[in-house]
């Protein structure tokens, strides 16, 4: 019988699984404050898995993916231990907020001190009860604010682990992006943990496909870490789209924005994407695309003014190709099986 697990004081037994309150502060109303973590601790032994979710308060597509993944059938004999915290930020998630209250990001505030700010202190918290007990971990997002992402996976370049855990989520597109100061993802690289990132839909919405896509990247993230054996739980029936970079397109000016391309679609260089006018629709400024490539982020907003970043780029050579997977990607991912309704409501 392996050992329980401990987390928050708690002893969570073998072959069971519990909810954890992570004690963090108070309210001004002296209402305690805390942080909830579902841990399934396995009967035999295996890798320890952690996924978050609202690390940014508004970011919620992350705590329905781990809601639903909670309710998963093929999580009923699990080797290791599964981490599942669907609300860091416990804060910014009341108040549909993306910060904390001080006002900090809490995804640059990370490893986070003990007697610090809030916002380290909350850092502080994640590093130590589960970060620092895991070997890998998966950090849910969305896009900002008024903004939407097309389900991507993101890992910096020579990561060979992240890049083999990102391959078997299998979401349509892996972008590499820098590791950021102060970010969950960094902080763990430097304690040896390997945490892929994964973005979709926008804040403060659901989105079926996004979920869909999150729910079973994870099932497949742990069969591959041979967290499970269902027989259900398919890799990907395709490889993802590997980018290494990608560029905004920003407003040329100020006005009422109309665009013809969105999320999956392929735009090439030089072409008009779309036009921004004035509200009365006497003056007309055509926005062009500076990269050849597929929209993997797109404004929601259509008042911009000059500056404003409107579609998000990831630079292809081949980008009818890569748009032709992202359209077969989501059908797939609706499609699938896996995930029984009555499993999830």
């Amino acid at each position: 019988m392996r050992a329980p697990f401990i987390i928050g004081g708690e002893k969570i037994a073998a072959g069971t699984r519990q909810t954890v309150h992570l004690p963090l502060s108070l309210l001004s109303t002296h209402t305690p404050m805390t942080v909830p973590v579902h841990v399934i601790h396995g009967r035999r032994d295996g890798a320890t898995l952690f996924v978050s979710a609202a690390i940014h308060g508004d970011e919620i597509i992350g705590v329905e993916i781990i809601r639903q993944l909670l309710q998963s059938t093929a999580l009923r004999h699990v080797r290791g231990t599964l981490i599942c915290a669907p609300v860091v930020n416990v804060f910014g998630f009341i108040d549909q907020n993306r910060y904390l209250p001080d006002r900090r990001d809490l995804n640059r505030s990370f490893p986070g001190t003990e007697k610090g700010s809030l916002a380290a202190q909350l850092a502080n918290l994640f590093m130590t009860e589960i970060v620092e007990q895991s070997d890998a971990g998966i950090d849910l997002h969305s896009a900002a604010k008024h903004r939407v992402n097309l389900p991507q996976i993101r890992i910096s370049e020579n990561q060979e682990r992240a890049q083999l855990l990102a391959e078997a989520f299998g979401a349509p597109v892996i972008l590499h992006a820098n590791l950021r100061e102060g970010s969950l993802r960094q902080c763990a690289h430097e304690r040896g943990v390997d945490v892929i990132l994964y973005e979709a839909g926008e804040a403060l919405r659901f989105d079926d496909v996004a979920i869909r896509t999150g729910v079973r990247g994870i099932l497949r993230v742990m069969k591959t870490l041979d967290m499970l054996g269902s027989k259900r739980i398919k890799p990907a029936s395709r490889q993802p789209y590997v980018v290494s970079s990608s560029r905004w397109v920003r407003a040329p000016g100020s006005g009422v924005v109309r665009l013809i391309k969105g999320i999956g679609d392929m735009v090439e260089k030089g072409a008009v994407i779309g036009q921004i006018s004035d509200p009365i629709g006497t003056s007309r400024l055509n926005v062009e695309a500076n990269e050849t490539g597929v929209v993997i982020g797109q404004t929601r907003l259509p008042i911009v003014n000059q500056g404003d970043a409107l579609l998000h780029v990831a630079a292809t050579e081949n980008p009818q190709r890569m748009e032709t997977a992202v359209e077969r990607s989501e059908q797939e991912v609706l499609a699938d099986p896996l995930l029984d309704e009555d499993e999830i409501i």
